[in-house]
């Protein structure tokens, strides 16, 4: 299995940056995971959110690599499903045994995602009802997918 989380641009915030590569580190331990990092959009006017986020969601899908397999493709999005740390494992290990080859985890711009790329989505996650910048979602995601797979693997990280 891979998992792909594609940026919207570099990390800005150098203790975000450096989270954000350890746990990707931690994580390619236990599954292939690439992190591209795809050409930001230049903020538009704020009054233009819905074309900002349009725009983004365009560059996202068309960085991301052919797939030769099965894909699934997770927005995150305060609409979507909140999961404890043993569910997102749970789920990580069904998609797994359902033969899913590759997982794709998207996070929007600092305006988040597009509705219609939200709709396109296999599986919506929200991280917490609470809202966190764009950056901050991106560690948050690694250091859960990493608990995941220790959850999987069995090691002590989890507790």
């Amino acid at each position: 299995m891979k998992i792909i989380l594609p940026l919207l641009g570099k990390t800005k915030e150098q203790y975000l940056a450096a989270g954000i590569d350890d746990f990707a580190g931690r994580l390619r331990r236990f599954v292939q995971f690439e992190l591209p990092v795809l050409k930001e959009k230049k903020n538009a006017a704020k009054e233009d959110t819905a074309r900002q986020q349009y725009e983004e969601g365009q560059i996202l899908l068309f960085g991301l690599p052919p797939s030769g397999g099965a894909v699934k493709l997770v927005a995150l999005a305060p609409t979507g499903r909140q999961l404890s740390s043993e569910d997102l494992a749970e789920l990580l290990c069904r998609w797994e045994d359902q033969g899913v080859r590759e997982i794709v985890f998207l996070i929007g711009g600092p305006t988040g995602l597009a509705p219609e790329l939200i709709e396109k989505a296999d599986y919506v996650l929200s991280l917490s009802r609470m809202t966190f910048t764009h950056e901050m979602a991106r560690l948050l995601v690694l250091e859960q997918l990493y608990r995941a797979f220790s959850i999987k693997a069995g090691t002590g990280y989890h507790k």
